[in-house]
């Protein structure tokens, strides 16, 4: 998953990153990278602390794609601080990056995992690659049929359930992959070459 979420920032980056003169150009894949890593290790963080609903709901297209939506603007509130830190950036530069760059990213990453004709992102492997494989096996389809229409909460238990696995699976993940800070990074840092 992580290559082709690199290839969908990369798509994504050329008026955010590449062309901006405040990006240095020998910065212009870490910075790419960087913000790789900042969905990646956003959507893990959330399912590891139990927001399963945040992200079934972004990535099913039930919520927004948009900084209005909490997960979102958490995302780029990540981005931001890794910009400034890592590479020196200021913080309205930081902030017009990650404004720009990360709906986007995540606005073509539901766009692709709910089109029945394009196979590149699908739910399910992306929860199974950010929980480590906990969601191996499971019905996704069934259940996101089911997704917000529990009105009376008979369906609470088997919710709970999913978000109490999803979420130690990604907390898991997380340790195997760098430790609680980590997350990603130790793999995006392959890919880097860092």
């Amino acid at each position: 998953m992580l290559d082709q979420l690199l290839q969908l920032v990369k798509s994504s980056a050329n008026e955010a990153v590449v062309a901006n003169p405040a990006v240095p150009n020998e910065q212009n894949e870490a910075v790419i990278g960087e913000a790789t890593n900042a969905v990646a290790t956003g959507l893990q963080d959330a399912l590891a602390n139990g927001n399963t609903n945040d992200v079934l709901s972004l990535l099913s297209g039930k919520s927004d794609a948009s900084t209005a939506n909490p997960l979102v603007n958490n995302i780029s509130g990540n981005l931001v601080e890794s910009l400034t830190k890592k590479f020196g950036l200021n913080s309205g530069t930081a902030s017009q990056i990650a404004g720009t760059l990360i709906p986007a990213v995540l606005g073509k990453l539901v766009k692709k995992t709910n089109d029945p004709n394009d196979s590149s992102f699908n739910i399910q492997d992306i929860l199974n690659s950010l929980t480590g494989g906990s969601a191996s096996g499971l019905n996704l389809g069934g259940i996101l049929g089911k997704f917000g229409l529990d009105k009376d909460g008979d369906g609470d238990v088997d919710f709970q359930d999913l978000t109490a696995m999803l979420s130690k699976g990604a907390k898991q993940e997380k340790q195997k992959q760098g430790g609680e800070s980590g997350g990603l990074g130790g793999l995006l840092g392959g890919l880097f070459g860092n």
